[in-house]
């Protein structure tokens, strides 16, 4: 009954990381039988279990920002009945920082032509 006895307070936070994981590992090898599986069953098993944990948090990652903004836009919108202020917010700021910087690459390319031009006359 190793996972009841009292455990040290002034592990840092990757031991405490480390041993939560090991006993996870604990329950789902009692829960689910794997600890009767041979080596490559184990292997097996362990490498979806770590690539199906590994596909959620890819996926987690990546969509749930776009999810929460989703839903917080139909809140707005069922709340207030109108645009609204999340996403507009910020695709116009997006908007805005492109076409300054559109501006100013142009402005950049007018003016390295016309120092090219009068080089060019020069020569």
């Amino acid at each position: 009954m190793e996972y009841l006895t009292k455990q040290p307070e002034n592990l840092n936070a990757i031991q405490r990381f480390g041993r939560w994981l090991r006993l996870k590992q604990y329950q789902i090898e009692v829960t689910f039988g794997v600890y009767m599986f041979t080596q490559t069953e184990r292997f097996i098993f362990w490498s979806i279990v770590f690539l199906l944990c590994s596909l959620l948090m890819i996926a987690t990652v990546l969509y749930l920002p776009q999810h929460v903004l989703f839903i917080l836009n139909r809140a707005w919108f069922y709340v207030n009945g109108g645009e609204s202020g999340f996403a507009s917010n910020f695709i116009a700021g997006k908007k805005d920082a492109l076409s300054l910087a559109t501006k100013s690459t142009t402005t950049t390319m007018a003016a390295a032509t016309e120092v090219a031009e009068s080089i060019i006359r020069e020569l």
